[in-house]
């Protein structure tokens, strides 16, 4: 449902970017992949898409003449291969909105990434394709293990064998409590070093159910306990101001669960805009 929103010249609300065109090239393109048939909870997370585009508008973002530009959705990502569609949109940062983790795969082969940070309550190593594959999906594909690095990891949404499956594969693994005691902006800084080292493409997977479950409702599998929304905004903040991080994903959100308030959908739209304020800061920052 459209926002009533007031009308201030002076209060520019973030989100109303042109249509990426072809063959023009953008600093920043956002866009939709709308997965959600595979996943292994019920979900509706293809209207999340077009429900983060409309929170947007509850925020302002000054983008200093940068062209950024909206590629749209792909068209049924479930039964056709996103990753072509991807590769065609033409931008340094691509920021994709899911759509359940599914999503993952398609914008990050899209993108070329060799190497992968995600920023998840699970290792999604599983067999099969589903949103709980993606990183083994993505291994299988290329990415080397060691250029993987997990945040956020719930070993109680996990299982053992899991765990072992990403120790094997050379995965660097950082738990949930671990970020109890060490911040968020350094843990996200080395794991950008190191998944980005020998000039890697990056891709970043922000997983909303990472978030604790009071932050994030909309998301099936979040947990009490998880990130706080500040958290995930910071990494979503870091990935974007990293010169090697080439696309972003946000993921695993029901906009037909939220609350009321859609405090899990402003909260994936507030990712998207601090992705793209970091973004805008490091090519001024190179001009």
């Amino acid at each position: 449902m459209a926002i009533a929103l007031p009308n201030d010249p002076l209060w520019p609300r973030a989100g109303s970017w042109p249509d990426a065109v072809p063959g023009q090239r953008a600093d920043i393109a956002l866009a939709g992949i709308p997965t959600h048939t595979r996943s292994l909870s019920p979900t509706q997370a293809h209207l999340t898409p077009a429900a983060v585009r409309e929170a947007l508008k509850r925020y302002s973002l000054h983008t200093s003449g940068l062209r950024v530009v909206d590629a749209g959705d792909a068209v049924d990502p479930d039964l056709v291969d996103a990753a072509p569609w991807i590769a065609a949109v033409e931008a340094e940062l691509l920021i994709a909105i899911g759509g359940d983790n599914s999503a993952t795969v398609p914008v990050a082969l899209g993108r070329g990434a060799t190497g992968l940070v995600t920023v998840d309550a699970h290792h999604d190593l599983r067999d099969g394709v589903s949103n709980g594959s993606p990183v083994r999906q993505l291994i299988e594909a290329g990415i080397a293990g060691t250029a993987v690095v997990q945040i956020g990891i719930e070993p109680l949404a996990n299982s053992r064998e899991y765990a072992k499956r990403a120790a094997d594969l050379g995965i660097t693994v950082v738990l949930r409590d671990e970020l109890r005691r060490r911040p968020i902006d350094d843990v996200m800084a080395e794991a950008l070093e190191l998944a980005g080292s020998g000039n890697r493409r990056v891709h970043v997977d922000l997983d909303v159910d990472v978030c604790d479950r009071a932050a994030a409702p909309a998301c099936p599998a979040s947990v009490p306990g998880g990130l706080s929304a500040m958290e995930l905004r910071t990494a979503a903040r870091l990935a974007g101001l990293h010169p090697d991080v080439v696309s972003i994903d946000l993921t695993e959100v029901d906009a037909a669960a939220d609350t009321p308030d859609g405090r899990t959908v402003r909260l994936t739209a507030l990712c998207v805009l601090e992705a793209v304020r970091a973004r805008v800061e490091l090519i001024e920052d190179r001009a």
